[in-house]
């Protein structure tokens, strides 16, 4: 999972869910297992993210 929008402006929620993922810097790559959990984040914020 990479993150590819910058958090600022976003929703608190959203914040807390890139957070949960480990991410921290634009364009920081990250390897999570795939749990609902996770998934559950991803889809929340995918407009963010860019899933591999």
């Amino acid at each position: 999972v990479t993150l590819v929008l910058s958090p600022i402006g976003s929703l608190p929620k959203h914040k807390m869910c890139l957070q949960g993922l480990g991410l921290r810097r634009m364009h920081q790559t990250v390897e999570v297992e795939d749990t609902p959990a996770i998934r559950g984040m991803i889809n929340k914020i995918s407009y963010m993210l860019a899933v591999e």
